[in-house]
């Protein structure tokens, strides 16, 4: 009897190492090279958000308008605006996301987003990939914004219409390859 609760025990153990139906479900085939969008409208950023899901970090933000054109890339040097200045994110890699023929002002010049703190535009620090989220702010219709993650990993770029006039950029960044 003895055997064969140590049997059962050992089973248990390596059954429980052993990659379950979650970690299947989480394979992505995205990849880590740069994407593109060559669109070009003129939107107004609204706001930004962040969230946790069981297989990636997801970064989305919300326009009104059509969804901008984008690079999304990873980068050696993160170079948020025309100043040239690099500024250094937590993560060991760094994703830079550029967002063409949008803006974070109306045709007035107010701001229509603008985070309490550049560098830490999104409350991210203890997410399971991403390390920092940066505000690099709008110049001459385009607006970047800097990621910092735990590593290069796969990341998707996808747009979405609505609610209503609005539209939004989603970035996935996946927790493991």
């Amino acid at each position: 009897m003895r055997k064969l609760f140590v049997l059962g025990t050992a089973l248990g153990m390596l059954v429980a190492l052993l990659p379950g139906p979650a970690a299947a479900a989480c394979a992505t085939q995205w990849g880590s090279l740069k994407k593109t969008n060559s669109a070009h409208p003129d939107s107004v950023i609204v706001t930004a958000r962040a969230g946790e899901h069981a297989c990636f970090d997801r970064l989305v933000v919300e326009l009104d308008g059509k969804a901008p054109g984008y690079v999304v890339r990873y980068v050696k040097k993160f170079v948020p605006d025309a100043s040239g200045r690099v500024v250094e994110l937590r993560g060991a890699a760094t994703l830079q996301i550029t967002m063409l023929g949008a803006r974070a002002h109306d045709d007035e010049g107010r701001p229509t987003y603008a985070p309490a703190r550049r560098r830490e535009m999104l409350p991210v620090r203890d997410y399971r990939t991403f390390r920092q989220a940066y505000w690099g702010g709008t110049f001459e219709g385009t607006t970047v914004v800097g990621l910092g993650v735990r590593a290069r990993l796969p990341f998707r770029v996808f747009k979405l219409k609505g609610p209503g006039s609005h539209s939004r950029l989603v970035i996935d960044v996946a927790h493991r390859w």
